[in-house]
């Protein structure tokens, strides 16, 4: 029979919802979406997911005597979960969600990470997911004194293969390194600029990877947001719970998001912003954290969160930016991040760029196809670098003289594939007034 491409209920996305967890109801939505997905296949070229449930359609329609979707099995369903990165890019372009008003209410992304979840649930989280899902505590354990020692086994080959033997981590991928000082103690011990405080105060949530692995890009940040008059805290933070959520740990997601709103919360009554140094981390306080603890509270941050160039966006557009430039980028490769543009800010960060003298930005919207842990996993590292093929023709064919991404990780594949270092924009505009922190070292900016 052929499924009605319309839902008799809205499809479940409240992950505290009894139905969220109903593997009937789940196994019904799957098949309806899916049979959307094969009539359109619009996106068949965005991941592997997509290619996978066609090819499982039309094996079902040419030997099983299916119309459609019907005779997809949970294996199939479990096929296309795992090829799926949660770039979100396929909801950004779909024209039947909920966003475009279509009755079909479409959302790959959330209907994946159901399954995910649901899959977690009934055979726990698998040891990989666990590893790649704490990128705090490796961070705390890996930087600071064991910063050398930590990079250093990092490094090595051997090592990684055996990682990538028992734990399920690309020993190709560059993994982030460990920062010898985190960013916390730079914040700690940093003095800030005399106009600090001027024209209010902002909270900056520094990510995992910015606290541990690039200090300079918060610690940019910090220097860019007192240029602008703005004074700076840093409350209270845990890693935002994305990577929990890619391998389907709702309960661990829900942990950090509890630990991180509760922060927040006190912060924007206090009357700050939460501004976000990370992309991912920023789309999950302001997309998740409402679904996964659907309180007031929650839906208050995620208000009053901002990405970190969008927020600088903002000042610019309300003639608040400071524009006292020293200098000029020339030429700049700009990768728009996927999950920038799935909240639908654009790209802030080529916009902020483009207004300094003697600066071209081109922009590359293409995906890195590494979004969270996805990338790092040996399985589909083959399949990410694949896809992440457009990215690096466009980045090397803007023939630029510095290149730039909002996403740490994003930069590290096209530095692995390009043999370029890939900057933060933040990090370029702080260089642009000439207040560049080098390296997160509180005691000496670029050039000294």
């Amino acid at each position: 029979m052929k499924i009605d491409p319309v839902p008799t209920i809205p499809p479940e996305h409240d992950f505290r919802s009894e139905r969220y967890w109903d593997a009937r109801d789940l196994e019904q939505e799957m098949r309806r979406v899916f049979e959307i997905c094969h009539g359109c296949r619009m996106c068949v070229n965005y991941c592997g997911s997509f290619p996978d449930v066609f090819a499982h359609v039309d094996r079902d329609i040419e030997k099983n005597g299916a119309t459609g979707a019907e005779e997809l099995s949970a294996t199939d369903m479990a096929s296309a979960t795992d090829l799926c990165w949660q770039c979100k890019l396929c909801y950004i372009k779909c024209p039947y969600t909920a966003d475009e008003n279509h009755p079909w209410l479409v959302d790959v992304p959330r209907l994946l990470t159901r399954e995910k979840a649901q899959r977690s649930r009934r055979n726990g989280v698998p040891l990989q997911d666990k590893v790649l899902g704490e990128p705090q505590m490796l961070g705390e354990f890996g930087s600071g004194a064991l910063a050398p020692l930590a990079n250093f086994v990092n490094a090595n080959r051997l090592v990684r293969k055996v990682n990538e033997k028992v734990l399920g981590i690309s020993g190709e991928f560059p993994l982030p390194p460990f920062a010898p000082r985190s960013f916390e103690k730079w914040f700690a011990h940093h003095e800030p600029l005399p106009n600090a405080g001027s024209q209010g105060e902002v909270a900056l949530f520094a990510t995992c990877t910015g606290d541990y692995s690039f200090p300079s890009i918060p610690a940019n940040a910090v220097r860019v947001l007192e240029q602008n008059g703005l004074r700076v805290f840093r409350p209270a933070q845990t890693c935002c719970g994305m990577p929990n959520l890619d391998g389907g740990d709702i309960e661990a997601a829900t942990r950090k998001a509890k630990i991180n709103v509760a922060s927040f919360h006190a912060e924007v009554k206090a009357g700050r912003k939460i501004i976000v140094a990370g992309p991912t981390c920023s789309y999950m306080i302001k997309k998740e954290y409402p679904d996964l603890l659907g309180s007031e509270e929650a839906r208050l941050v995620a208000e009053n969160t901002l990405d970190l160039m969008e927020y600088l966006d903002e000042l610019r557009k309300t003639k608040k930016l400071d524009r006292s430039f020293q200098s000029g980028l020339g030429k700049v490769a700009y990768h728009a991040p996927c999950h920038l543009r799935a909240q639908k800010i654009g790209v802030p960060g080529a916009r902020i760029l483009g207004l300094l003298p003697v600066t071209e930005v081109e922009i590359v919207e293409e995906c890195s196809a590494v979004d969270g842990t996805w990338g790092m996993k040996a399985q589909y590292y083959a399949m990410g670098r694949k896809y992440a093929q457009k990215l690096v023709r466009g980045m090397e064919g803007a023939a630029a003289t510095v290149a730039v991404s909002d996403c740490s990780l994003a930069a590290l594949r096209i530095a692995k594939e390009s043999g370029e270092r890939v900057l933060h924009p933040i990090e370029l505009l702080a260089r642009a007034y000439g207040i560049a922190v080098a390296d997160g070292d509180p005691q000496r900016s670029e050039g000294k």
